[in-house]
């Protein structure tokens, strides 16, 4: 066995004992140092980190529990194992309570100390694997994985963050490919929920007979093929939260059963009498207008109210102009790491490309195209010839283009018609309010005014039906 990466402090002010541990360790491959007493440990933490110390408790210029309260203060990561020649239940107790590992009694046996500092670094190389992962998934599925300097998605992560740790329904809204999943996944992972399951179910790929089996379970005998019991969705997510998508799609009589599940929190299995408790935070999503759908009669009106509490309208990316780099460079950023790329950006022609074209498969379409642009391209930068045909030829057709992507324009002529469009857009929203307005695009009223002047928006269009 090799532990030459692992540093190990041993505190004791019986140099014998140290150094006699010290031998021992060394022995078995780990880099470890002496300290007699709490002075010289002190010194050794400045100069050097360690994974694991073993500390004595009784030492004459300050006892183990001193040096354990510093540790956990200054090296929050290290483990701490004591030792001790005048074992107690109660300072063994008071020892866990204060963070330490284990607590050992003199005189230490060899094979002890080997085990211990063993599950030690194993317990510490897992604790350090759950952070790394969290990170990752504060990467992912946190807000900052939900990218957006648009004022629209600006007040979406608000309602986010007011939402989240709350059990409220939460109905999701959007075209296809604007992120529902990965709202409804930022809305669980800053919940009081996040340890516990997120269970995502699209409603629109399970057939309509097995759907309400995939959801509530079902026991055996139930109907034909159901050879055995089988928990369903909403149990799997006990504790945490189901993400129904697409449910404008389900059935008049499953529609029933959600009902009762988002009211009573309660369901039973297919061709089962037991009730079963969920203890599941629901979150739908649709591409399809539910208010327009109830009145069609094809979704029920009561479940329309019960799920239509906190509502998320994500924009489609045509919306989003200046998201658009954002975005891209983000995917650029994510698919670099993924595939060990060094590319450098995109070039400004093809940045002109991405923001000119109206992206119908939205924000998802997006990191496709970057995702395969990372892939082909052999360049330092992204460049138009690594973007679909689709994508280059958007340049000529859009109004606010020159007919060639290489043709140089004055740039705050080319930004005029996207600064016209931001600036409308969130008149509308806020019912032409102009002070609700410009404290959206974080501008000052006076700004305001003059650019609505400037591009004929002084006056509210009247309405006519």
């Amino acid at each position: 066995m090799t532990h030459a990466r692992k540093h190990i402090l041993v505190v004791d002010d019986d140099a014998i004992i140290s150094e006699s541990l010290v031998e021992l360790l060394q022995l078995e491959g780990y880099e470890a140092t002496a300290a007699n007493g709490f002075a010289e440990a002190v010194r050794a933490l400045d100069t050097k980190d360690f994974e694991v110390v073993l500390s004595d408790i009784n030492m004459p210029d300050a006892d183990g529990f001193e040096l354990l309260r510093l540790l956990k203060k200054r090296c929050p990561g290290t483990v701490v194992i004591m030792i001790t020649g005048y074992g107690t239940i109660e300072s063994a107790v008071e020892a866990i309570k204060m963070g330490a590992y284990d607590y050992l009694t003199k005189p230490v046996i060899d094979e002890e100390i080997r085990l211990t500092i063993e599950r030690a670094l194993q317990q510490q190389a897992l604790l350090r694997e759950n952070e790394s992962l969290r990170k990752q998934l504060d990467l992912r599925y946190g807000l900052d994985g939900v990218v957006g300097h648009d004022y629209k998605m600006l007040k979406i992560f608000d309602v986010i963050d007011a939402v989240a740790d709350t059990p409220t329904t939460v109905l999701i809204e959007g075209e296809s490919g604007t992120g529902k999943s990965l709202a409804a996944r930022a809305i669980h992972h800053h919940s009081s929920r996040r340890s516990g399951p997120f269970v995502e179910v699209s409603c629109g790929a399970i057939p309509e007979t097995l759907l309400e089996s995939e959801l509530f379970g079902h026991v055996k005998g139930a109907f034909t093929g159901a050879v055995a019991d089988k928990a369903g969705k909403f149990a799997a997510a006990q504790g945490g939260t189901i993400f129904l998508d697409e449910i404008s799609t389900a059935t008049p009589a499953l529609q029933v059963k959600l009902l009762r599940v988002l009211q009573e929190k309660q369901f039973e299995p297919v061709g089962s009498n037991v009730t079963v408790t969920s203890d599941a935070r629901v979150i739908l999503a649709t591409n399809e207008n539910l208010a327009a759908a109830v009145r069609a009669g094809r979704f029920r009106q009561d479940l329309y109210y019960r799920v239509n509490i906190v509502t998320l309208t994500l924009p489609p990316l045509s919306q989003r102009l200046s998201d658009i780099g954002l975005l891209a460079r983000h995917f650029l950023e994510r698919y670099n790491r993924e595939l060990n790329k060094r590319i450098g950006g995109f070039t400004d022609d093809c940045l002109r490309c991405l923001q000119a074209y109206q992206w119908p498969g939205n924000v998802r379409e997006l990191e496709n195209v970057v995702q395969r642009a990372v892939v082909l391209t052999r360049n330092q930068h992204i460049d138009t010839d690594d973007l679909p045909a689709e994508v280059t030829s958007a340049v000529s057709e859009s109004p606010s283009a020159s007919a060639s992507v290489h043709e140089t324009i004055p740039l705050k002529k080319a930004l005029e018609a996207p600064e016209k469009r931001i600036i409308a857009e969130a008149l509308r929203a806020h019912n032409w309010n102009r002070q609700l307005t410009a404290e959206a695009l974080d501008i000052n009223r006076t700004t305001l005014y003059k650019k609505m002047k400037r591009y004929g928006l002084e006056v509210a269009p009247l309405v006519t039906s």
